[in-house]
């Protein structure tokens, strides 16, 4: 089984866990500015084609202060960390926040930028949550020509459609190269960790485009393709987390039971890579494209479609990557989750594939807990591959 470039996940890594840093040095470096957006639709193509940095802000793992009297405590705990650290400033290496989602939780997070930031522009696009209605193509469209205009204003530039193109083109370079990898941890051949894939994506989410892809080939470059898979571990898809990544620490707990994480569609994960945009004809009508086509490629809870649900996508992701069990990681009071997991158990229980739900907070992790629940589970799994769900 070949192993990742240690030197370059060091490179990845600390970008993952310190974005503040790598933003303020990006800007010093290049004299460019910074936009800074929110899960999970944002077009990052729009702010690249400008030449300003693009980045997604992430959940801070430092334990929230100020924060706590700006939003109640059932908020779900990414957003009461943006709203800590925008208190505290840590935001305010950004000249800009964009938003394209209207997670009501979310939306108090924004407010609270508003709020202890007013010089800074704030735009909320508020993309249609409706997939497959007569007026959603329209309205959609719509909302990104809206984004491209308030981009323009913030930073008072023009969006080109050349530009736009070229940025479109970048980014769908990056997402092959991480959908390239995770193509070699289903087979088996790749030892890639589920925390050193959140740091691929989540550094993706931060860096130059071209800079990351840059670093990308040199892990493709130096990986065997002829390494043989461990036959001897329970295969593992990990579900949930729309948001914002898990700790690492609890990842890293997940593999330390006998288990190997094969797949996910977690936010900083195979969900943020799911889909590329069109390539060809109007740039604009093309990320309209891919809005709608992310639904179809990684259907999500807070969309609303007739046509595809998670949990049939879920039970097809599990066969192709001959997964053997579930673990749903729901971040605690994300009520989409919460509202739709019914729903998720109950197909899962009807085809007998195993699950396990952990419930993650953004204060405290309870290792023991996890690590007594991981190996149970496992050796459930290993006993009998229709175990029921725990």
């Amino acid at each position: 089984m070949s192993e990742l470039d240690p030197a370059v996940m060091s490179a990845l890594r600390a970008v993952a866990d310190d974005p503040v840093t790598y933003v303020a040095e990006w800007k010093a470096k290049s004299g460019g500015r910074a936009i800074a957006s929110f899960p999970m639709n944002f077009p990052a193509e729009i702010v690249h084609a400008v030449g300003a940095l693009p980045v997604v802000v992430q959940d801070d793992p430092t334990p929230v202060t100020e924060g706590r009297s700006l939003l109640a405590e059932f908020y779900c705990g990414y957003t009461r960390s943006v709203a800590d650290q925008a208190a505290l400033g840590k935001l305010d290496v950004f000249d800009a926040f964009v938003a394209a989602d209207h997670c009501v939780q979310l939306l108090g997070a924004v407010d609270v930028i508003r709020w202890a930031r007013p010089d800074k522009p704030v735009h909320f696009a508020q993309f249609t949550s409706a997939m497959d209605d007569s007026w959603t193509k329209p309205r959609v469209a719509s909302r990104i020509e809206e984004c491209v205009r308030d981009v323009e204003t913030a930073l008072g530039v023009t969006v080109t459609a050349e530009a736009l193109a070229a940025s479109i083109r970048s980014f769908n370079e990056n997402r092959r190269r991480l959908r390239e990898l995770y193509d070699r941890r289903r087979s088996g051949r790749v030892r890639i960790t589920p925390s050193d894939m959140q740091t691929l994506v989540k550094s993706s989410m931060i860096m130059d485009v071209r800079e990351h892809t840059a670093l990308l080939d040199r892990l493709l470059a130096q990986l065997d393709p002829t390494a043989e898979p461990r036959g001897d571990l329970v295969r593992l898809h990990l579900s949930g987390h729309f948001c914002h990544g898990p700790r690492p620490e609890l990842l890293d707990l997940l593999e330390e039971s006998g288990a190997i994480v094969v797949d996910d569609d977690l936010y900083t994960g195979y969900r943020y890579i799911s889909t590329d945009v069109p390539e060809s004809g109007d740039p604009l009508a093309a990320l309209s494209d891919w809005y709608l086509e992310r639904n179809n490629n990684a259907p999500c809870p807070t969309r609303v479609t007739t046509q595809i649900d998670w949990d049939t996508y879920l039970i097809d992701s599990i066969e192709k990557s001959r997964s053997d069990g579930v673990v749903v990681l729901m971040a605690k009071f994300c009520e989409p989750h919460m509202l739709y997991y019914p729903e998720l158990r109950k197909a899962l229980d009807a085809r007998g594939i195993p699950l396990l739900l952990l419930e993650t907070e953004h204060e405290g992790l309870p290792a023991e807990t996890v690590r007594t629940r991981m190996e149970t589970f496992v050796e459930r799994i290993r006993r009998s591959p229709a175990a029921v769900s725990l």
